[in-house]
């Protein structure tokens, strides 16, 4: 059976940004990674705890060998979602430094987010660096992302059955939108 969504070219890359080895956002991506599988699309799983990224000095940080790995990992990928705890209303300082490290590699991309914090007041953390996003890399960020708290998981550490179906909507809606750009710019 052919994909709806065969159009797409490349994978998505789900980008898990914490470096906390218990990560409940890593979580969030491996969910992603499994939805997008479910629609027969490629999606491969970046996990930044396993990568030595420097932080961004704005000059030789460009050359080092695991940036440029990531910079042409995220320039070939046809979507990102990114994956991240938020931290004092913010999302984590090694999200904003992969984008940092990459920058153009962003270029036109649709961009999603899943993100987990401690609480119910940080809803809209990732604002910041979608902003960053649309207007530095004219990114087509999905207006459909989530948020999910400690609650959202089960004993076990299983997301419950409804950000399971939230993370779902935002697959579909970065495919559909990644589909859509890739039939628009054929």
């Amino acid at each position: 059976m052919r994909s709806k969504f065969e159009a797409i070219k490349g994978s998505v890359l789900v980008l898990s940004c914490s470096l906390n080895p218990n990560s409940r956002s890593r979580r969030l991506a491996i969910a992603a990674e499994s939805r997008l599988h479910e629609f027969d699309v490629d999606g491969s799983l970046v996990d930044l705890r396993d990568w030595d990224l420097p932080m961004c000095d704005g000059s030789d940080c460009y050359s080092h060998s695991h940036v440029v790995e990531m910079t042409q990992k995220i320039s070939e990928a046809s979507a990102v979602l990114i994956a991240s705890p938020v931290y004092n209303y913010d999302l984590n300082a090694a999200a904003k430094n992969v984008v940092e490290l990459t920058g153009k590699a962003w270029l036109e991309k649709p961009v999603g987010f899943l993100c987990t914090a401690g609480g119910h007041t940080s809803y809209m953390s990732a604002i910041g660096l979608a902003n960053s996003l649309m207007f530095d890399f004219r990114c087509h960020v999905i207006p459909r992302y989530v948020y999910a708290t400690k609650e959202d998981f089960t004993n076990t550490g299983d997301v419950t059955p409804e950000v399971s179906d939230r993370i779902y909507g935002l697959v579909r809606s970065t495919l559909e939108l990644t589909s859509a750009l890739a039939w628009i710019r054929s």
